[in-house]
């Protein structure tokens, strides 16, 4: 491996762009790795996010230094109602139906009410039910690796450089792992933002379908549509802090006003 490669300035343009770009498409895979991670004990979650993460660069890593055996993916291997399909294309149609479904049924259940279980009398009440965590982790794995097959197929297509896919892969899962942790803490402390990503996963669901049956969405179109909605869910988080503080002054000042005056 040749590091001098990094003392090279068109080398560190193009580290800096691969960064970039692994973090914009990196956004996916920490979004369902949070919500997911959430349906497990609370003491459990950070090292279910952490796995997710290691996961998600040892495939990324793995798929890199596997990049002639990338190349053949993208060869075709069948035709359906005239399009040409390659094995690419066979692993983003599978994920795409898979986080679609996963984000359905997610929602599915935030939306409906939870009816409590009857129990007799004197009995305690059933303890809250949670996924298996290796079934947790299974699910993590299934779309690490195919949004590591979109990353590391678009950043073959940037750089020729292994050394420098492989930085730019390590550094931007270290962003990762410093933002895990703040963006869970974030989604959980509020319920609406946890939809607004649900409803992400089915849009990316349905943009690796469409991608998986050539039909190309543009990444700035999706990634333009989630900053939008990302700042008037922002607006509308700030109009409802407004609105409590008015209210809280409210009723601090109703007091005053109905004191009797010496």
């Amino acid at each position: 491996m040749d590091l001098s490669i990094f003392l090279q300035p068109a080398a560190l343009g193009a580290l800096a762009g691969l960064i970039a770009l692994e973090l914009v498409l990196a956004v996916d895979n920490l979004i369902f790795i949070t919500i997911v991670t959430n349906r497990l004990p609370p003491e459990k979650q950070p090292l279910a996010r952490r796995l997710g993460l290691i996961g998600a660069v040892t495939t990324r890593i793995m798929l890199l230094l596997s990049a002639a055996w990338l190349i053949t993916l993208t060869s075709p291997l069948f035709t359906f109602f005239e399009n040409e399909i390659s094995g690419r294309d066979l692993v983003l149609l599978i994920g795409g139906l898979f986080l679609i479904w996963k984000a359905t049924t997610e929602i599915h259940e935030r939306v409906t009410p939870d009816m409590p279980e009857e129990h007799g009398e004197g009995e305690a009440p059933a303890k809250k039910r949670y996924p298996a965590f290796w079934a947790i982790i299974g699910q993590i794995t299934i779309l690490d690796i195919v949004f590591s097959l979109d990353s590391v197929i678009t950043a073959i297509g940037l750089s020729r450089d292994i050394e420098i896919m492989v930085a730019a892969v390590l550094i931007s899962v270290a962003i990762m792992i410093a933002a895990a942790e703040p963006l869970a803490r974030f989604v959980n402390n509020n319920p609406n933002v946890v939809m607004l990503a649900l409803s992400f996963l089915v849009m990316i669901g349905m943009s690796l379908v469409a991608e998986g049956l050539d039909f190309e969405v543009p990444k700035g179109i999706i990634y333009g549509a989630m900053a939008f909605s990302v700042i008037v869910e922002g607006l509308n988080m700030a109009a409802r802090r407004a609105k409590l503080r008015s209210a809280f002054a409210d009723i601090h000042e109703r007091p005053k006003k109905d004191s009797p005056k010496a």
